[in-house]
């Protein structure tokens, strides 16, 4: 699509800031940060606000997550002055769930969690998106073999929308310097072996020298581990 080849043309050569900075000009309400609150997410919660108190930045609660991803998203409204967006799941479609596959159904079948993560994160997500024409994410390249192709800007075609990728090309050790240089809240649990985190009973903590999305949805292939929201 010709508006990403000049997008990622025109900012080639950007800081990180000015990307962040470009986009929330121009494109001012049509704009936000979907954020998990891990790191990355917090790096660019930092950098968003440093700009715009005002911009958008919205997370999903999936009604399974852990004591400490309140915690941050606490700590973020308090350092910030603001009140995260929260977008939940619809309550019958969560009923349905629990009552064709119990409690933790999503262990038995890819396609228990695939739906699970529809209902609790994807049709939330659409909702979250409606009216937007450009969603930024925290994905960096690295993270798993399913994101090494991504750019910095592309089209998302599952949501009809840009997607812009600020963070694509940092390292881990850039997003742990810039939270510690910059004093950003951040998930406690990444210091008990979490390098991502989403819902409870689909992350755990990783071993030394294990890949850093090993510990999401641990039992399937790496190459199965997305749950939607990103998919090519």
């Amino acid at each position: 699509m010709r508006i990403i080849d000049e997008l990622n043309e025109k900012l080639k050569n950007s800081s990180t800031q000015e990307i962040i900075e470009f986009f929330i000009k121009e494109y001012k309400e049509k704009i936000a940060l979907a954020s998990s609150l891990g790191a990355e997410d917090q790096v660019l919660t930092d950098m968003i606000f440093k700009t715009d108190r005002t911009a958008r930045v919205f997370t999903l609660d999936t009604g399974r997550l852990n004591p400490e991803t309140y915690d941050v998203m606490d700590a973020t409204n308090l350092k910030y002055s603001v009140k995260l967006e929260v977008f939940f799941p619809k309550l019958q479609e969560v009923q349905n769930l629990y009552a064709t596959q119990g409690v933790n159904g999503h262990y038995e079948s890819i396609e228990n969690r695939k739906r699970c993560c529809n209902i609790r994160k994807i049709e939330p997500l659409k909702r979250a998106l409606e009216g937007l024409e450009v969603w930024i994410t925290g994905l960096r390249s690295a993270q798993s073999i399913t994101r090494e192709e991504m750019k910095l800007v592309e089209w998302d075609e599952a949501f009809n929308l840009i997607k812009v990728n600020p963070l694509i090309n940092w390292s881990e050790e850039e997003v742990w310097n810039y939270i510690k240089t910059n004093h950003v809240p951040y998930n406690k649990l990444h210091d008990q072996g979490f390098p991502s985190i989403g819902c409870a009973p689909c992350t755990r903590a990783i071993k030394d020298g294990e890949d850093v999305r090993a510990g999401r949805w641990w039992w399937e292939n790496p190459e199965h581990k997305e749950c939607g929201l990103h998919k090519k």
